[in-house]
């Protein structure tokens, strides 16, 4: 081993020697001298990417809560931007404001005199077909009548000094018992529109009329007025006045009772 590492020794010293000399006898091959750099032909290469490194995740933002507004002072408005001043085509439009209820003037209850002077007057305001009237049933609880005579003939003489006084309304009661050919000259809700209606009958002439409680079914009739001006209500509230009893009352339109 030792002299194999001599002779090893040996040839790489020769070896070394014969390269620095020039080379080798059997080659007379040089090396070529390396040819001049042209500095305006050099491109610098793009350094190789390397892989691309894995995203480190953000460490996620930290909240802070709005300090709280006292109650007292107002929230600042946005301020005003062009996106603000036009408004959403999907916004969609207010609703028309629907128009209120017709109001109408309902006067009643009028049965027997009061009920042709009602029907005098209310021709007189020229209402046309503003003006209609309903019936109602009425459980009557005063009357102001004459006490029944003895006769038939004593009630005619009765009935020509009514005429005699304008007292056109009237009715007989002809049915039998303690009433027969009793006169009765009007029929009321209240004692105090039959005290009313005496009253205008003494200043006409008649003093033998008396007022009593009669409670019995009668119609009556009530007088509706569609939607009147405010000068037409103003002379009906002052007609009401001379009519005892009555009620002028605002209803909506198309109501009954």
């Amino acid at each position: 081993m030792r002299f194999l590492f001599w002779i090893l020794l040996l040839g790489n010293v020769i070896l070394f020697a014969v390269i620095q000399r020039g080379g080798l006898g059997w080659g007379e091959q040089r090396v070529q001298a390396q040819p001049d750099l042209h500095g305006e032909m050099i491109r610098l290469m793009p350094a190789p990417q390397s892989a691309p490194a894995k995203a480190i995740p953000a460490p996620a933002p930290v909240v802070v809560p709005p300090a709280p507004v006292p109650a007292s002072s107002p929230l600042p408005s946005p301020s005003p931007s062009p996106s603000n001043l036009q408004p959403s085509l999907n916004m969609a439009a207010p609703e028309a404001a629907k128009p209120g209820k017709l109001t109408c003037l309902e006067w009643g209850d009028f049965s027997g005199p009061d009920l042709s002077r009602a029907k005098a007057v209310l021709s007189d305001l020229q209402l046309a077909d503003k003006l209609s009237q309903r019936q109602v049933e009425r459980e009557i609880g005063y009357w102001v009548y004459i006490p029944p005579l003895r006769n038939r003939a004593a009630v005619n003489r009765k009935i020509a000094e009514l005429k005699a006084l304008g007292i056109r309304e009237y009715f007989v009661v002809q049915t039998s018992g303690s009433w027969l050919n009793a006169i009765s000259l009007g029929v009321f809700k209240t004692r105090d529109a039959a005290q009313h209606f005496l009253q205008v009958l003494n200043t006409r002439g008649v003093h033998t009329a008396r007022v009593g409680e009669r409670v019995s079914k009668v119609k009556a009739t009530i007088f509706m007025l569609d939607n009147p001006d405010a000068a037409t209500e103003a002379r009906l509230t002052a007609m009401q006045k001379e009519f005892s009893g009555s009620e002028l009352n605002h209803v909506p339109c198309g109501l009954t009772r």
